[in-house]
């Protein structure tokens, strides 16, 4: 089966979001499940990264900057090994180190602190011009939400990426069509995403099922290609994939289950990886 060990390691993030959030009893469960597949791809097969080393000077960048999503990055950087996986049930509690946002002084692997939407992709955008003035050679990914679109931050920093022609940038967004009141349409259209950004001087990979490896795999490697210009790579996704209640439900954007909530979603996802493991 294609990518079956980015499946397995996906059902595990999956696992570990849901364990967080449930714990917390709050946080963002349904665009950290959307956005799992291609914080995996990131994590275990695009980025030069390593836990053992987390700040070493040439290694790629991450920002997450729609950063309410902080349970499925916190569960992808447990399971690469930057710290405990047991240590996401401590999520938003009193002395643990995983504050409901992502804190870069005080989480390894965190590159950027961020939270308030439209910042990550402007921090993003400094990091990629840093590698260019020093002549270095790491590449810079951030992912933003589809309502975070809404913010005119996130395009003042894609016209300056795209005036710089930052092409070790790579902007990645997470269209799931769902934000906390409703649809993305609904509350105020950023359609067509893909003509903004090729406005704005980016090269555009639109990804018809960003939760598809396969898919995946193939704009990555388009993404490689630098042609002097920065890319965005635009995934459709569904709002809290790999738990069937929680798909395409904006009430899951940022409630946290209850325990027979809870005991069902696990449920779902020990299925699913007691199939993945048999095939």
């Amino acid at each position: 089966m294609e990518h079956l060990d980015l499946k397995k390691r996906a059902n595990e993030i999956r696992k570990g979001i849901i364990t967080a959030v449930y714990h917390a009893k709050s946080g963002h469960p349904g665009g950290s499940l959307s956005a799992t597949d291609v914080l995996t791809y990131l994590y275990f097969r695009e980025m030069n990264a390593d836990p053992q080393n987390a700040q070493k000077e040439e290694r790629d960048r991450f920002v997450l900057s729609k950063g309410h999503a902080a349970p499925g990055l916190y569960s992808t950087l447990a399971n690469r090994g930057y710290f405990p996986v047991e240590d996401l049930a401590g999520l938003r509690h009193v002395g643990s180190y995983l504050q409901g946002h992502p804190d870069m002084k005080h989480i390894n692997g965190v590159d950027m602190s961020s939270g308030s939407l439209g910042q990550g992709i402007s921090a993003a955008v400094g990091m990629a011009l840093s590698a260019k003035l020093d002549g270095r050679d790491y590449r810079v990914f951030t992912l933003l939400g589809d309502g975070e679109l809404q913010e005119g931050q996130v395009w003042e920093a894609a016209m300056f990426a795209g005036h710089r022609k930052l092409d070790n940038l790579v902007v990645i967004v997470d269209n799931n069509g769902l934000q906390i009141d409703g649809t993305v349409e609904e509350v105020c259209s950023v359609y067509p995403i893909d003509d903004k950004f090729k406005a704005f001087g980016f090269r555009v990979i639109c990804v018809k099922d960003g939760n598809d490896f396969t898919q995946l795999a193939a704009a990555f490697e388009l993404a490689k290609e630098r042609q002097g210009k920065p890319t965005a790579v635009i995934l459709k996704t569904v709002k809290g994939k790999g738990v069937s209640f929680m798909e395409n439900q904006v009430a899951w954007h940022g409630t946290a289950p209850n325990q027979e909530q809870y005991q069902l979603a696990m449920e779902e996802l020990e299925q699913e990886g007691n199939v993945l493991c048999q095939r």
